[in-house]
């Protein structure tokens, strides 16, 4: 594959200039607006509960807390066949598929069975398994180059397979895309071939692969249709230190997923990406671990990075990109330590001169409001007319759901918190469907959508997909 030495070395030569402005302050609170509710108020209204699943009984700690959410379900998303179907993951290894009035869901495809390296690691479940999936745009058009093509995204065991991007030392887990091909587009069950075509060795089980996705504003015959982004976190370590996070981790890549040469094998690199000559598969870097992105109808990216100890993000997607992680959480400095690392502790205001242009966050949110940005969605759905034009996204471990105003002249005092019904009363979400996590109390919560542009609620505690709809 491509050689990476290349950028690796030019960002460590960047690197180095840091945080070492005189002028920098250390800040105690770094967004103190707090987020205010908003006076729209949705329903969530139960549209499907995924059928139980557990953790791999190997992998169960003997003593002390444990967790065990009814399915770690991830994201739903339409099949792109016209059919009305919609498919969800379960971490666990399973993608189920069901109709658009929320029917007994079938199996469609079991990574535990079809994967032998497939790895879900205590103690952080949560963060690796059976992380994203996409189908191909042209799933459903027979006599295309992408009939019947599913991309999986997972972690696999440590060494289990020849990685297309090596590191030095411990491999704690490796991140995996797998092409399926299935004989029949329209079939609940897949039945068809399948091969590798992306491995990455990670240093941690936390920060893996994440989102996959095809841009769903590309029409064919435009450049960017039919190409794969791929989100991939950092592999999270205690400090984080440039080398660690050195592309294709802390990144999105963008490859061409369809077989090259007549081996029928590979990957292709796209020629305008941006850095196609040097670090290949990479479209944007500088991210710590952006699991989710979307795009708005009218062809913005959106993506969700999740921060360590201060700062959620929202970014807009650029190509070329680089959005500053580690020297940066959210549009503020981290402070360089002797031995390259960053001090995670503390944040502090930006330099009077950055050493390079970072992109930073479109909006943002502190700690003091949530703890891990869940991504989400431009609502452009009909069902609710208060949230159209909105970029509608959770927290993660507290429920919360927050809308984002992109119309507002500054968008990050502009993220108001979601107020939701249930059963037609006004409840918190952590009410309904939390439950008890491994530290702590969390309900890890998810947004998605469907064909028709509406919006659901996915909470893995409780196992239930809610569709969000106006409250009377």
């Amino acid at each position: 594959m491509i050689p990476w030495v290349r950028l690796a070395a030019a960002l460590a030569a960047l690197h180095s200039a840091g945080c070492t402005d005189s002028a920098m302050r250390e800040l105690a609170d770094p967004v103190p607006s707090a987020i205010a509710k908003s006076e729209t108020i949705v329903a969530a209204v139960p549209f499907l509960q995924a059928p139980r699943t557990f953790d791999p009984p190997s992998q169960r700690p003997t003593g002390g807390a444990r967790e065990d959410p009814h399915a770690r379900i991830q994201y739903l998303q339409p099949v792109p066949d016209g059919g009305g179907r919609l498919a969800f993951n379960d971490t666990r290894g399973l993608l189920w598929v069901t109709d658009r009035a929320g029917g007994p869901p079938s199996l469609y495809l079991d990574l535990r069975r079809r994967r032998p390296d497939f790895f879900n690691a205590w103690p952080f479940f949560r963060e690796n398994g059976f992380m994203g999936f996409a189908f191909h745009p042209d799933f459903a058009h027979k006599g295309r180059p992408g009939y019947g093509r599913l991309y999986t995204a997972f972690t696999a065991k440590p060494r289990s397979g020849a990685a297309d991007h090596r590191i030095e030392g411990e491999v704690r887990c490796e991140a995996v895309i797998v092409e399926w091909m299935a004989v029949a587009s329209e079939a609940n069950v897949f039945s068809g071939t399948a091969r590798e075509l992306f491995r990455v060795q990670m240093r941690s089980h936390r920060h893996n692969v994440g989102t996959i996705a095809f841009n769903p504003t590309a029409n064919r015959g435009q450049a960017d249709y039919g190409l794969l982004y791929v989100g991939i976190g950092d592999g999270q370590r205690p400090t984080s230190c440039v080398e660690d996070v050195a592309p294709p981790r802390g990144a999105i890549l963008r490859i061409d997923p369809l077989p090259v040469g007549g081996g029928g094998g590979g990957y292709g690199i796209p020629a305008d990406n941006p850095f196609a000559q040097t670090a290949g598969e990479v479209w944007a870097f500088g991210l710590r671990h952006p699991q989710q992105f979307s795009w708005d109808l009218d062809g913005r990216m959106f993506i969700a990075d999740i921060g360590q100890r201060h700062v959620e993000e929202v970014n807009l997607g650029v190509a070329g990109g680089h959005y500053g992680w580690p020297m940066r959480e959210g549009t503020f400095a981290r402070l360089q330590l002797a031995d390259g690392c960053y001090n995670h502790r503390s944040l502090f205001s930006l330099p009077s001169r950055d050493p390079q242009p970072y992109l930073y966050p479109f909006a943002q949110y502190d700690h003091d409001e949530g703890r891990a940005i869940g991504g989400g969605f431009v609502y452009r759905g009909g069902q609710i007319p208060e949230l159209r034009g909105k970029y509608v996204f959770t927290d993660i471990r507290t429920g919360r759901v927050f809308t984002l105003n992109l119309d507002a002249a500054h968008p990050s005092q502009a993220i108001e918190e979601l107020r939701l019904a249930f059963d037609g009363r006004e409840r918190a979400l952590a009410d309904v469907a939390s439950y008890q996590g491994y530290r702590h109390r969390r309900v890890d919560a998810r947004i998605s959508i469907d064909h028709a542009g509406e919006l659901y609620l996915l909470t893995k505690g409780d196992g239930w997909i809610r569709k969000l709809a106006a409250s009377s």
